[in-house]
């Protein structure tokens, strides 16, 4: 398990201050969990953005300290997929969605359930 401190020159992935904010509130009441960040191949154009909770990182993630209560793992097999991505959590009217900006993206469905890197 690689540690990183929480530095952009040095991410893999960033966090938006309302991403952090955002899963930071949804850990509050999770002592000692993380996010974890994976894909899975899905939909029409290759692969989907998977979120979880977890209790620990598994072998090979890149693990990444965001603040003192937010810790985040990302997948080994998904580190080529997700590099340089950032996280960003926004209000839709009523609702609140998870945004990926991952510029390795070369092709999106029309749902937006799944992509393609080049």
């Amino acid at each position: 398990m690689t540690v990183e401190t929480f530095t952009p020159s040095t991410q893999l992935i960033t966090l938006t201050d309302s991403a952090v904010k955002h899963f930071e509130s949804k850990l509050a009441d999770k002592p000692g969990q993380l996010i974890r960040l994976s894909t899975r191949v899905s939909g029409c154009t290759g692969y989907a953005y998977v979120l979880d909770f977890a209790d620990a990182a598994e072998d090979g993630d890149e693990v990444l300290s965001v603040s003192d209560s937010l810790t985040v793992a990302v997948a080994a097999d998904a580190t080529d997929l997700l590099r340089n991505t950032e996280i960003d959590y926004v209000k839709e009217g009523v609702n609140g969605i998870i945004k990926y900006n991952n510029p390795n993206v070369v092709d999106e469905c029309g749902c937006g359930e799944s992509f393609n890197v080049g």
